[in-house]
């Protein structure tokens, strides 16, 4: 290596080699991540090692490329989605199994692979709530079947620090499920009967319910209401015919089409509440990554109540409360310098929506009145013949300036880096615009004051544990900029996004209701909602203890209560979040450095509209 060569990019060219030797792919991409690793496509970013390389760090952003590269060659993403069940929980053990499958593909016939997967996976278990974890109900089991299953493909042993965790449920997990994880091994090359033995596992922990139709039709594949089976599964069922399957393989079929008949939303039990892991995400401590689900939810059902145990600890907080202004000045100047060479493309983008809002409000007038402001184009003819009367013209007033717009920015810990720099720089270039077009905004942010529950959770202790309490963490809303309060003023306070440790976890649903509120509240004709955020509400305190999907269900709730009866227009921009799911108006971006660009042409639309 040249000595002025970056050591870092030589490392990254030499790993893209090695993830596109991997997968058998030479399109594949492979970029550092500052906050979260994982793949998009033929995108694939892994944790940015330090500059000297140091050989832990070099280990773990190999482990994540392998996983990348050996999940592109061996994952068929339309057949898991089609036999992948819709609760939350299962899905969660679901995925961890075929996790783990795609990796023992590469883990059994390549050593240094396995050294790499097994220091990104004692990476992962270092942050996940299982080494927290004090009772079975307190154990994700996604990521105990995902250990378990790796154990049974590999031989691996879990690591050290989930040890203790695993072993409050690998009891159960075996007395129930020990048959068919055994057989895991033998189908570990077919990914439809991987998924088939699979299914029947969440069976035998009865995550799912079994289909009785399906028993009575061993002859052939159950079928979901309305669906025909598609070419892929009738091709896998030749395969397993001409390979001489007997009974067994049959019944593996009928579990399969188990699996996709499954419709209903199963309860919960206290074991099943655990948060599941997906894809290459972690969970996060002080300074770490929260895990960010991205997984289909059955509907809101109608008799669902959000609950809160206390509020006591709440707090709706003045960006500039949270840090003197020598450290927001700091801030702010660190913001600007690591944005140096977007906020230029931004910018134009922004200069663009001007001309398109300015545009819409052009002078229109209303001529040959009596009073008004002279109309100079019209003395020609009194001077012809002073018998004319001088005449006047008035200005027609426009709807357009009496609109306000609020954004709502996620201040989750996922979002660190990258993604909350562009997003604080994006706000502060909009502000700046909307003004200027006479259009009032207001920035908000969302988060929680404390990692894993807070002071909430300490009474909820102090108070025996009771059931279901609901959302269990403390809130913390955080005003950026008021919509009143001019640009200048408030320019400094979206400096405080940069602060170590203020992203923690997020409730979207309340966050939501409080700036809906905030706006309802406002005098302007038109209000505008734009939320901006890159996953589903997490918060591990209110998770481990009421449904998994208990946050996602109110958030949901809310977006239906906001754009079937609210006059707020409701607007979302996901970032590596499909944001579709929720909202009715919704967009999904895959890169943080589209964002800018996306939010202009978002609120060009609304206003074209308008």
């Amino acid at each position: 290596m040249r000595q002025d060569e970056n050591p870092l990019e030589a490392f990254r060219q030499a790993l893209t080699g090695a993830a596109r030797a991997i997968a058998r792919e030479p399109e594949l991409e492979l970029g550092y991540s500052a906050d979260q690793p994982g793949a998009s496509g033929k995108a694939v970013k892994v944790p940015m090692p330090g500059r000297t390389l140091p050989a832990r760090e070099v280990a773990e952003a190999r482990g994540y490329a392998d996983s990348a590269a050996l999940k592109l060659r061996h994952h068929d993403s339309a057949l898991h989605a089609r036999r992948a069940p819709p609760d939350d929980v299962a899905r969660a053990v679901f995925d961890a199994a075929e996790q783990a499958r795609v990796e023992a593909l590469g883990a059994r016939g390549m050593e240094g692979i396995r050294a790499n997967l097994s220091s990104m996976a004692e990476m992962r278990m270092r942050t996940d709530p299982i080494t927290r974890a004090r009772n079975r109900a307190e154990v994700p089991l996604g990521t105990a079947l995902g250990l378990i299953v790796r154990q049974r493909l590999t031989g691996e042993e879990a690591p050290e620090a989930a040890r203790a965790g695993l072993e409050l449920v690998s009891g159960w997990i075996e007395e129930k499920a020990g048959a068919d994880l055994d057989a895991l091994p033998l189908v570990l090359d077919d990914q439809a009967a991987f998924a088939a033995l699979a299914t029947r596992v969440l069976q035998d922990l009865e995550l799912v319910e079994k289909d009785v139709e399906a028993e009575k039709d061993p002859e052939g594949e159950a079928e979901s209401e309305g669906e025909q089976p598609d070419e892929g599964e009738e091709s896998d069922e030749e395969n397993e015919d001409e390979s001489g399957g007997g009974e067994g393989e049959a019944d593996i079929r009928i579990e399969q089409g188990e699996s996709e008949s499954e419709e209903s939303e199963s309860d919960f039990r206290e074991e099943e509440m655990a948060e599941g892991e997906e894809g290459l995400g972690d969970e996060g401590e002080e300074g770490m990554l929260p895990v960010r689900p991205n997984r289909p939810l059955s509907d809101l059902p109608p008799q669902f109540d959000y609950r809160v145990f206390t509020t006591k600890y709440d707090e709706v907080v003045e960006a500039g409360e949270l840090c003197d202004e020598a450290e927001l000045t700091r801030l702010r100047a660190y913001l600007d310098q690591q944005l140096t060479h977007l906020q230029g493309a931004v910018t134009k983008l922004a200069n663009r929506l001007q001309r398109r809002l300015m545009a819409q409000q052009s002078r229109s007038w209303d001529f040959d009145q009596e009073e008004g402001l002279l109309d100079a184009a019209r003395l020609a003819r009194v001077i012809v013949n002073p018998a004319h009367s001088l005449s006047y013209k008035i200005e027609r007033d426009t709807d357009f300036r009496d609109t306000v717009v609020t954004l709502l920015i996620d201040n989750s810990g996922s979002m660190r880096g990258r993604p909350i720099s562009i997003a604080a720089i994006s706000a502060d270039i909009m502000a700046r615009t909307l003004e200027r077009c006479g259009v009032k905004v207001e920035i908000l942010g969302f988060t929680t004051r404390a990692w894993k529950g807070g002071q909430a959770r300490e009474q909820w202790l102090a108070a025996g544990r009771p059931a279901s309490p609901g959302r269990l963490n403390d809130l913390r809303h955080i005003v950026y900029k008021q919509a009143d309060e001019p640009w200048r003023r408030a320019r400094r306070n979206l400096g405080l996004m940069m602060r170590e440790g203020l992203l923690k976890e997020n409730i979207d649903g309340e966050a939501l209701l409080w700036a809906h509120n905030r706006l309802i509240g406002r005098p302007e004709e038109r209000k505008i909602l734009m939320v901006i955020s890159d996953g589903a509400p997490v918060d591990d305190s209110t998770l481990s203890v009421n449904t998994g999907t208990y946050l996602e269900r109110h958030l949901r709730q809310m977006i239906g209560w906001i754009e079937e009866r609210s006059p707020v227009e409701l607007i979302a921009i996901g970032i590596g979040h499909d944001v579709t799911r929720y909202y009715q108006r919704a967009v999904t971006i895959m890169d943080a450095e589209q964002l800018g660009g996306t939010m202009v042409e978002q609120l060009a639309a609304l206003f074209d509209t308008y």
